[in-house]
């Protein structure tokens, strides 16, 4: 995956992956990918209960499992972050946008939301953590 770009195989991926996330029964509240400007990379963001409950480390063994059924060459845990439900992206995102619980497709480029800049993001979910 070149970092710099976000290409059609890395959305197809991600989709994949959070198909596969919740076939699975585990619950992910938001998901989108974001490029980070310092690091000059696309992350795939996942907030899921299972951050608060059990910790990062269990939510990355979860989904580690599940990549094991996604194109592994196209996704590894080095290109994802799993984070909690009242992760500070995640609400601030959240107040803005809000999805349903399938898969949306929505790309939000150079966007300010609070004073804070959003250089480039494609979401698929956006829910508040109640939902």
């Amino acid at each position: 995956m070149d970092k710099s770009f976000l290409v059609e195989a890395d959305i197809e991926a991600g989709h994949r992956l959070i198909r596969q996330l919740d076939e699975a029964g585990l619950t992910v509240t938001a998901a989108l990918w974001l490029y980070m400007t310092d690091s000059d990379e696309w992350r795939l963001f996942l907030a899921m209960p299972i951050v608060d409950e059990e910790g990062p480390k269990r939510a990355y063994e979860k989904v580690q499992e599940q990549l094991k059924s996604v194109a592994q060459h196209e996704l590894s845990l080095q290109n994802i972050s799993v984070v909690s439900t009242s992760d500070d992206l995640i609400n601030l995102l959240s107040s803005a946008i809000v999805t349903g619980p399938g898969i949306s497709n929505m790309r939000l480029t150079r966007n300010v939301i609070s004073n804070v800049f959003i250089e480039d993001a494609y979401i698929y979910r956006l829910q508040h953590a109640s939902a």
